[in-house]
């Protein structure tokens, strides 16, 4: 039987696990550094990390954050919120989603200065349409190896997303699903928008990638 009640502590709890600062936390009890958003890019993101603290440290938050997107989309599954393969489920798992997307922007456990969202909105879109998210992956990796820019890379996956879904062998039950995807695209180049600025000036930094030499 559907938990509707359940709705608003799953959403409350969704925010919070997006406004785990992850990048702040561990530059503070691995690094000894006060805070990373001092550094770099000056955001309390995985790009961030990976430029200021090293590729593990990167590698650690990044997986944690798209950790907090995917937890938080599953509550209302785990929850039993609604009926499983209900448009209600879907919305309930839009919403805690894009509530963990915006604690990790403005978290509240961190001045409400967070990163651009990508790792949590990555995690929360694989618990949704992991098959195109999985060629989205695809599609990071790729310009990433070949540009060593990690806001190319997100940017490119994010509108490669919303396109593969337009495609009959991703084409979302809900036709809603399309629009929702174009707005995330926007999103990700709204939260970018001073990295496209750097791109254009050619001073944007690249990322090392594991096998580069210390």
């Amino acid at each position: 039987m559907p938990h509707f009640t359940l709705l608003l502590p799953a959403f409350v709890l969704a925010y919070l696990l997006g406004s785990i600062p992850t990048a702040l936390w561990v530059g503070r009890w691995f690094f000894q550094l006060p805070d990373i958003r001092e550094h770099g890019s000056g955001n309390a993101g995985a790009t961030n990390t990976f430029r200021v603290l090293g590729k593990k440290a990167g590698c650690f938050v990044m997986l944690v954050d798209a950790a907090k997107g995917y937890v938080a989309t599953m509550l209302p599954l785990w929850l039993g919120v609604a009926a499983p393969d209900s448009n209600a489920l879907l919305y309930a798992q839009l919403a805690c989603g894009a509530l963990a997307v915006i604690g990790h922007i403005y978290p509240v456990f961190a001045q409400f200065r967070g990163g651009k969202g990508v790792a949590t909105i990555l995690g929360m879109m694989l618990g949704i349409a992991p098959a195109a998210v999985g060629v989205c992956i695809l599609i990071f990796l790729a310009v990433l190896l070949s540009s060593r820019y990690v806001s190319l890379s997100s940017m490119t996956a994010g509108v490669a997303f919303a396109l593969l879904q337009l495609l009959p062998q991703f084409r979302p039950a809900q036709p809603f699903m399309i629009g929702f995807g174009f707005v995330l695209a926007g999103l990700l180049i709204y939260t970018h928008r001073a990295n496209i600025g750097r791109l254009r000036a050619g001073t944007e930094s690249r990322v090392p990638m594991p096998w580069d030499k210390k």
